[in-house]
């Protein structure tokens, strides 16, 4: 079995990884560590796609892992099997409208729909998850509208296939219009998108404010589990996003409140009392990205115990926007070509910030560098900016 297994990971990684992850797909947190493992492994994890997911987790023509229909909630193993059967009947799904007259819609209902749509997975027919949502004159919402749409044209085909002068393509029903809703921020767009799958998948609400996280946090949410296991740090400083906020009040009548903090690699809980709460709890909102800093005090005088007494806190924003002062881009001149240059030029002129930009050339053949400072505008040390680093062979940064 180890032999076989070994094999099959080095072989077949994408599959081996889908394998497993269908096997635990009601073990979020397991999942959360696969994804992890596939991301080591140079994998994308990504979310449900009506034309790509299968029941399980699966993997599609590019080698993509997708996420399973079925392990959406709202959805069951009957309407998953209604969506992919049809696809392998009659090939993919052009545009929403040719999913809703051919899909089964007794078995696709409207919250099978909604669930579909806030989990993303018609995010490859070009509209977006908000749109699905907007009310009409007649507060009917736009999926409400699709779904009247869908039965009719059903109702029509199949009227037409019993006439003795009809055939299925003698359908003509006016398409209704795709409208256009108020944008969502991306929290709350991702905040839908975890409550149906149970994590996030197409992007993280702490993404644009990684480097804060890698470079300036030394400390994770879930070692507040254990406190005592930092009490050797100098100065903690935690990155992170509130997800759940509980104010109470201790036997004695002080106030206390409990603060749940998310990043990367998984939660903890902060715990403040009495004038502690009372100081900083106005900065403790739900979905609030938060850079904390603090120290461990001794909980009471010759106690080995320790407890972490904030001393500041910031939004990640303003800690990403001050506390980074400069960018420099580490590259091999053998790396690059007008292709690369191009790139990174663009990305750079789509994301100004307030950040300075420095090159690091190296030439490995005469052993030396040179430092030279971009004439382009300050930039925004986004995601885009970092990838394209990470993915650039020979390409490196570092900041400050």
């Amino acid at each position: 079995m180890a032999f076989q297994t070994a094999y099959l990971k080095a072989n077949y990684p994408a599959e081996f990884m889908a394998a497993i992850m269908s096997r635990r797909r009601d073990q979020i947190t397991e999942i959360t560590k696969l994804m992890d493992e596939c991301k080591a492994m140079k994998i994308a994890t990504k979310g449900p796609d009506v034309n790509e997911s299968y029941q399980m987790f699966g993997v599609n023509h590019h080698g993509e892992i997708r996420f399973g229909l079925a392990a959406i909630k709202g959805m069951g193993d009957s309407v998953a099997e209604a969506i992919i059967q049809e696809r392998e009947r009659g090939g993919l799904y052009k545009d929403i409208f040719d999913f809703v007259q051919r899909v089964n819609l007794s078995a696709v209902n409207r919250k099978a729909f909604e669930s579909l749509a806030l989990s993303g997975a018609f995010d490859s027919f070009g509209i977006r998850r908000e749109d699905f949502f907007v009310t009409n004159s007649k507060r009917e919402t736009f999926i409400e509208t699709l779904l009247r749409y869908g039965n009719n044209y059903q109702a029509e085909q199949q009227e037409m296939k019993n006439s003795l002068f009809g055939g299925e393509n003698a359908v003509e029903i006016a398409r209704p219009a795709v409208p256009k809703g108020e944008p969502w921020s991306d929290i709350e767009r991702l905040n839908k998108e975890r409550e149906l799958v149970g994590i996030y998948l197409s992007a993280h609400p702490l993404d644009n404010y990684r480097i804060v996280l890698d470079h300036l946090c030394n400390t994770r949410a879930e070692e507040l589990a254990d406190v005592q296991s930092i009490n050797d740090r100098e100065e903690i400083v935690i990155g992170a996003i509130v997800t759940q906020v509980q104010s109470k009040f201790t036997k004695t009548g002080k106030p206390c409140g409990f603060v749940t903090l998310e990043d990367f690699h998984g939660s903890g809980e902060l715990a403040l009392f009495g004038e502690e709460w009372a100081r900083w709890n106005s900065w403790f909102t739900q979905n609030a990205s938060l850079c904390i800093k603090g120290r461990m005090v001794q909980r009471w005088q010759n106690s080995p115990q320790k407890d972490l007494r904030i001393e500041k806190i910031e939004y990640l924003q303003t800690v990403k926007e001050n506390a980074i002062d400069h960018l420099t881009i580490m590259l091999n001149v053998e790396s690059l070509n007008e292709e690369v240059v191009n790139e990174l030029s663009s990305i750079v002129e789509e994301h100004p910030g307030r950040s300075t930009l420095f090159f690091q050339l190296h030439d490995a053949k005469t052993k030396h560098s040179v430092l030279l400072k971009s004439q382009q505008q300050p930039v925004d040390v986004c995601m885009p900016l970092l990838q394209f680093i990470d993915q650039t062979e020979g390409m490196e940064y570092h900041i400050n």
